[in-house]
Formats: structure tokens, C-alpha cells, sequence
């Protein structure tokens, strides 16, 4: 890997690990959101709280950031938007300022997504929503876009962006696996429900 790959990476890799959850349930006055529901930090997890408008703050946070290292990275080189993005979901998952412990990637998949193939990310709103109507399950919602997404890209973007997105879906199920085991038992919490 070049240098101005590995910087591309490291870039998205800080971009990507801000904790946004966390800061904004803190500075909110609602503690640590790694104490109640999942533990995660992500935007569900804050939804858990009970503040349904302050849970799309991180969400939106997190895949603008992510959206702009992709679009920066991207000013200098294709190859680099690539590397920006993969290390931004990988900073989500994998914060070195949380012991590692992050999120489930979707944010950041979002925001990758925007960055590179913009028309696609209106196909993962679509099936999200879609999904999450008719099902009130936000990681059912995420699992299947994060099908679906790939699928697109196979045929609407370039092999490099449907390979990347490939493995970051594969991530995002693994990332998902105690949540899909709850959906098989059918303890899964919907949408909406605290703790």
C-alpha cells in the first residue's frame, strides 16, 4: 500500500471513530449510553433513551463525517476514497478511544455509501424504510439493506465499490449476529421500545 494510501486510511480511520453516540447522550445529560439496551453507541441505542430527535443527531453525524472523508480522500485519488471509506467503518466498529468497542457500522456503511455511489444510498433508505415500517425492526431494516446494496452496485457502479461494499456487508452481519439470533427467537426489540 502507497503512503498516501495508508494516510487515506488513518484519515477515514479518525473520522470514523469519533464517538458520536456517546458525546451527544453525555452532553445531553443522559449519561452513558453504553449502559442501557444493546451497549452499543449507535443511533438505536440512543433511541433507547427515549429521545427519539436526539437519536438521529448520530446517525447524522457519523455518515456526514464519514461522507466527507470519502468525498476528501476521493479529491486526490479514486483508490483513496476507497481506503477513506473502509477505514471510516472500521473506526466505527473499532474505536481505539473506546477500548475498541464501537458500533454495528450502519451510520458509517450510510455514509461510505453517500460518498461513493450517492444513487445507491437512495436504494438503502428505501429498503431501510421499507423494511423498518412494515417490521419496526431497525437491524432487520439494516440486514436487508445491507443485502441489497451490493446487488445494486453490481450493476450500477464500478467492481471495486461493489467488492468493498460486499465485505462491508458481510461485516455488518457479523457485527448484527446477537441480533439476528433475537430475531429468530422473536425477542427482538422494535422500534421505538426503551431498555
Amino acid at each position: 500500500m502507497s503512503y498516501g494510501g495508508i494516510l487515506a486510511l488513518l484519515f477515514g480511520y479518525l473520522l470514523g471513530s469519533i464517538p458520536f453516540g456517546l458525546l451527544i447522550t453525555r452532553a445531553a445529560g443522559l449519561g452513558d449510553v453504553r449502559k442501557i439496551g444493546s451497549g452499543n453507541i449507535g443511533a438505536t441505542n440512543v433511541l433507547r433513551t427515549g429521545n427519539k430527535g436526539l437519536a438521529a443527531v448520530p446517525f447524522s453525524a457519523s455518515s456526514r463525517s464519514v461522507a466527507a472523508a470519502v468525498l476528501i480522500a476521493g479529491r486526490f485519488a479514486p483508490e483513496l476514497a476507497l481506503l477513506a471509506g473502509f477505514g471510516a467503518f472500521i473506526g466505527h466498529l473499532f474505536p481505539a478511544w473506546l477500548g475498541f468497542k464501537g458500533g454495528k457500522g450502519v451510520a458509517t456503511y450510510l455514509g461510505v455509501l453517500i460518498g461513493l455511489a450517492w444513487q445507491v444510498a437512495l436504494i438503502f433508505a428505501v429498503v431501510w424504510l421499507a423494511v423498518a415500517v412494515l417490521f419496526r425492526y431497525s437491524s432487520l431494516a439494516a440486514l436487508t439493506a445491507a443485502v441489497a446494496v451490493p446487488i445494486a452496485l453490481y450493476f450500477l457502479s464500478t467492481p471495486a465499490i461493489a467488492g468493498l461494499f460486499a465485505v462491508m456487508s458481510l461485516i455488518v452481519m457479523v457485527k448484527h449476529r446477537a441480533n439476528i439470533s433475537r430475531l429468530t427467537a422473536g425477542t427482538e426489540g422494535k422500534i421505538g421500545a426503551k431498555g
